[in-house]
């Protein structure tokens, strides 16, 4: 008996009226950015589920243009998809893909990135708790000074539960005036070279007067790395998450406090095996581990939370014993690190 999401291929049928075979079944995924490192991970676990379950896999990659993802959707509904993995280059541009699907009885999962329409189903990390993850590792390492906060892209909702789970963590600190904010930038896109562009700025416009940066992902804290690097003040507590291997090598030499390690290759199995319930015709409370959240904006939807872990210079080991990344690109170029690099 195959399982999907951890209902059985009975209860499909059950729910269907018919068998309706994984094999039958063929699963859509429209990526923001393709170019991330982490995506590629994310796929090869989606592929790794379609495949136990039988399903077929097909993909676009929108390339950062929210018109793009939108024709791409298209697209991908014309070839005959039965479920879509979307996640999203602007949350609220994505609504008439949503509206596409749903016209055609496809189901939709908000992949990463919230979508708010009650027809999608949520699948992500606890963002909140990540951004918390993020400040309080930061904190720890620089509990008074001037804080910069390099968020995510304006256009993805996550940008902004990070930045409220860090303000949580620095609330207190801030009152009592031992941490000040003397910066704060969305990223467009979350590019590096954007976060590497604001915090230039910033440091121009304090005469380098920062002593710590909050970096929503690993991709914006490489370009904040650049940028103190170039102004040698490189070593500076800085957080990130996604748990890339610059990131990670970063932490091990010094020049990141924190990388939230959100396991790309469990979100991606979760999102295959929830694609193939779906197209089967589970629905969306029925999926295994879901509950019913309410988004900041007021729409109530099914959603799977997964727990993320924060990757600092004390756990490194864990990385690599996961299989997550090796210990020689771990520690490539580390003298005198911390466990395993010493």
């Amino acid at each position: 008996m195959k399982f999907f999401g951890g209902i059985s291929l009975a209860a499909v049928i059950a729910v269907t009226g018919s068998a309706a075979f994984a094999d039958d079944i063929t699963v859509g995924v429209s990526w923001s950015n393709f170019q991330e490192e982490r995506w590629k991970t994310d796929e090869a676990a989606i592929l790794g589920a379609l495949d136990a379950g039988g399903a077929t896999y097909v993909s676009a990659d929108a390339q950062s243009s929210s018109s793009k993802q939108l024709s791409d959707i298209e697209s991908l509904i014309a070839q005959g998809v039965d479920a879509l993995i979307v996640l999203a280059q602007d949350a609220q541009a994505i609504g008439p893909a949503v509206q596409a699907a749903a016209d055609e009885g496809i189901p939709v999962i908000a992949y990463d990135r919230l979508i708010e329409d009650n027809r999608a189903f949520y699948l992500t990390f606890d963002n909140v708790e990540v951004g918390r993850m993020q400040a309080r590792a930061v904190f720890e390492a620089a509990p008074k000074g001037r804080y910069v906060m390099i968020k995510g892209s304006p256009t993805d909702p996550n940008a902004d539960f990070l930045r409220g789970g860090q303000q949580e963590i620095l609330q207190a600190a801030i009152d009592s005036g031992d941490v000040t904010i003397v910066g704060e930038a969305y990223t467009d896109g979350w590019l590096p070279a954007n976060a590497q562009r604001n915090m230039e700025q910033i440091l121009t416009a304090t005469d380098n007067g920062v002593d710590a940066v909050v970096a929503s992902n690993d991709g914006t804290a490489g370009g904040v790395v650049a940028a103190l690097t170039a102004q040698g003040m490189e070593g500076l507590p800085v957080s990130g998450q996604d748990g890339d291997h610059a990131a990670l090598n970063r932490v091990a030499k010094g020049h990141q406090t924190v990388s939230v390690w959100k396991d790309a290759r469990e979100l991606g199995k979760a999102a295959g095996e929830i694609a193939v319930a779906l197209a089967g015709g589970a629905m969306n409370k029925d999926v295994d581990g879901a509950q019913s959240w309410t988004s900041p904006g007021g729409t109530t939807m099914s959603a799977v939370f997964l727990a993320p872990v924060p990757v600092t210079a004390a756990n490194l080991t864990d990385v690599v014993d996961a299989g997550w990344i090796t210990k020689d690109a771990l520690c490539q170029g580390v003298t005198n690190g911390p466990a395993p690099c010493n």
